[in-house]
């Protein structure tokens, strides 16, 4: 398999290039997080995104999407990660609409998969019920009532929760806390009067919100999957979450590297530039070695999920620990090598910080995917 990217996708690549250093630079993001809409990101230009084709970029063509699949997703969001821009591509392009498209019956994929791809619909996945990731420790209550179920439960740090109009619920319908059997997924509409959103601003100035459910009756139509046999379908959603989520990470690690080497070569101390400094031209070397490794591992997850999505699991785990790692690193570095002014509102490095260290927690962090890996290799 070759990680390079093809002809079409490398025209996806620059016209994403083109559109965001114009429309959504960083600039932008700072004034949405100065303002602090209510949406907490730009209803007109997510629109724009949506003619665009970036809402459906993996719904197939038939149900109105560009069908570019999750390479085209990673390409989108490497971009959006260098532009830190702020739109709900993640929940719904990527999250929501693998739901639909994988795992959706026939009509589910009709009435949702043409309006996410039309920005028409914003959809949420809500997984975690605690500070730290863990799928499998779902306690939120699905009891049989009549023809149907009664959900109850909590939710936490669910990506853009608060403005979705669709929220796809994991929620135990059999077994224990723990197990993987017995978690069924249900998507519902997010305005039901059962259901209490409360935004929840993080400290990257991205959206998110605490769910609370009581009580909400639903029929078994809401069931998204199998019934008992959701956490399969769940772990590939977070699968494609996990790589796009990376490439978004690879894409502020490249952009604050590149920020980083350009102070190198400008700023002067003792009358020489500091990038001929020995031991800051040993970091930045190294630095590169690990951005280029990570943009490997993030490519390999993201081909792997196009060519075989229910076996691509322990690549995105691969990818989300390291670019987690990388991430990390080149921020870190970043506002070191910047010195003093590294940490000041004014430079954009910091921006990046934040977004990378509230990323690399989302689905579980460097920890979470080695032990994992670990764990599948028999240790």
């Amino acid at each position: 398999m070759l990680l390079i990217l093809n002809e079409e996708q490398e025209m996806l690549q620059d016209a994403a290039r083109g559109f965001l250093a114009e429309k959504a630079p960083v600039a932008a993001f700072r004034k949405i997080r100065d303002s602090k809409p209510a949406d907490g990101f730009c209803r007109e230009l997510w629109l724009e995104m949506a003619q665009m084709g970036w809402a459906g970029i993996i719904v197939e063509e038939e149900h109105g999407g560009s069908g570019f699949g999750y390479v085209g997703a990673g390409v989108l969001a490497e971009q959006m990660g260098r532009n830190l821009t702020a739109s709900p591509f993640f929940s719904t392009s990527v999250l929501g609409a693998t739901a639909i498209q994988q795992f959706g019956t026939e009509k589910q994929k009709e009435e949702n998969l043409a309006a996410i791809s039309s920005g028409e619909s914003l959809f949420a996945l809500a997984v975690d019920e605690g500070p730290r990731h863990n799928p499998g420790r779902i306690t939120f209550s699905a009891e049989p009532s009549g023809n149907g179920f009664t959900l109850s439960g909590a939710k936490t740090f669910v990506a853009d929760g608060h403005v979705a109009d669709r929220l796809i619920i994991a929620a135990r319908t059999s077994g224990e806390e723990g197990d993987t059997h017995g978690i069924t997924l249900f998507l519902v509409d997010a305005d039901a009067p059962e259901i209490v959103r409360e935004r929840t601003p993080m400290v990257d100035s991205r959206n998110a919100a605490n769910i609370v459910v009581d009580g909400l009756e639903v029929t078994g139509d809401a069931i998204l999957g199998e019934l008992d046999g959701g956490y399969g379908a769940l772990e590939g959603i977070l699968s494609a979450g996990r790589a796009v989520l990376s490439a978004e990470m690879s894409g502020s690690a490249q952009q604050v590297f590149g920020v980083t080497t350009d102070y190198l070569k400008e700023r002067e101390q003792f009358g020489q530039k500091i990038g001929s400094f020995q031991g800051l031209q040993h970091r930045a070397a190294h630095l590169a070695t690990e951005i280029e490794m990570m943009k490997s591992a993030v490519l390999k997850s993201l081909k792997d999920l196009d060519a075989d999505f229910d076996n691509a699991g322990m690549t995105c785990s691969l990818a989300k620990a390291k670019t987690g790692q990388v991430a990390q690193l080149a921020t870190k570095e970043a506002i070191q090598m910047h010195g003093g002014i590294g940490v000041t509102d004014e430079y954009d490095v910091g921006l990046y910080f934040k977004r990378v260290h509230v990323a690399q927690q989302m689905f579980g962090d460097a920890g979470f995917h080695s032990d994992r890996w670990a764990r599948n290799s028999g240790f």
